[in-house]
């Protein structure tokens, strides 16, 4: 996503700029005559009220009924690795047997991104200045990409059971087995080939790719749109 980066302007005018600003402690100095200055404090607080911001709306998107399923940038699709299942029951006239399976991928997802708002907050309440400030100097989804780096780990862990149960809960294996069952009975030496994907992985995966796209896409819309700045903070730090 090619977006303009107000954040990248931002720490122009704040940090590169010397001609214009110049730093006293944990001061900084607008250019003579400017409003009361941004402290070190306030724009971290400002990057963290754009993160929470963002990953409350990625969180509540995607854990909403067809947050993934009817959404063609999350929707998680038959497992690559398990093509040929798919190719057989179709072929076999069980085209609603793969149907559902899909949906009930997605529906696990989306049960599972109920876990994710936690996880994101703990993370931004720990960020510190310097991490504000390389957020600031970095790239247009630096945002997330710190989010990414800090969460990646403990979101696959806690969404281990969330999708486990989420699984259970949709009957996903009950809907795949089926699936199996026909395309081994179809093709006599499919016993012989892998066509067992490990669902759990591949739903838990592809759930926190879905929530980094609602977080980028919203770290996006702050920069961009003036709109979407709903604090004062928010306004100061990202309108500069």
């Amino acid at each position: 996503m090619k977006t303009v980066s107000i954040l990248t302007a931002f720490a122009a005018l704040l940090l590169t700029s010397c001609h214009e600003l110049k730093p006293l402690g944990d001061i900084l100095l607008p250019p003579e005559g400017g409003e009361r200055p941004l402290t070190n404090v306030e724009v971290v607080e400002g990057l963290k009220e754009a993160l929470v911001r963002g990953a409350t709306l990625a969180a509540d998107r995607a854990s909403q009924t067809d947050g993934f399923y009817q959404n063609p940038l999350l929707f998680i699709p038959f497992p690559e690795e398990a093509i040929k299942v798919k190719e057989t029951a179709e072929r076999l006239g069980f085209s609603n047997q793969v149907t559902q399976f899909e949906m009930t991928l997605n529906r696990a997802a989306e049960e599972a991104s109920k876990e994710a708002l936690q996880v994101f907050a703990s993370a931004i309440r720990g960020m510190s200045i310097a991490d504000g400030f390389a957020i600031l100097r970095g790239e247009s989804n630096a945002a997330t990409q710190y989010l990414r780096a800090t969460t990646g780990a403990e979101l696959e862990e806690r969404f281990r059971k969330p999708v486990r149960e989420a699984i259970d809960k949709v009957q996903l294996t009950a809907v795949w087995e089926p699936l199996v069952r026909t395309y081994n009975l179809a093709s006599p030496f499919a016993g012989t080939q892998q066509v067992n994907p490990d669902l759990e992985t591949y739903v838990t995966e592809r759930a926190i790719n879905g929530l980094f796209v609602h977080v980028e896409r919203e770290e996006a819309l702050i920069r961009q749109d003036p709109k979407a700045r709903v604090t004062d903070l928010l306004r100061r730090v990202f309108g500069s």
